[in-house]
């Protein structure tokens, strides 16, 4: 089963790649998401991760909330449903 998280607080030089690569020490991943803004294309501050295992989702959420990634201070948290 999947678990979502929510990845706040990104800065705009963060990609899908730095995420994949974060994320990877905790569990498989079954995607990434950054939306973007329409007009320019820009990153909206936030990100999802999905974790294939809810156990590699809560590893990644205890090691990596409050940690800097790249000029940031990042919150992870598990996401809310829609």
């Amino acid at each position: 089963m999947n678990t979502k998280i929510h990845v706040g607080n990104l800065s705009d030089a963060t990609t899908e790649h730095d995420l994949r690569n974060l994320f990877c020490a905790y569990g498989n991943i079954a995607e990434v998401n950054i939306p973007r803004e329409r007009p320019s294309g820009r990153s909206r501050g936030f990100a999802f991760v999905t974790m294939a295992t809810p156990e590699g989702a809560q590893s990644a959420i205890q090691a990596l909330n409050g940690k800097t990634i790249g000029s940031s201070t990042v919150s992870v948290s598990e996401a809310r449903p829609r």
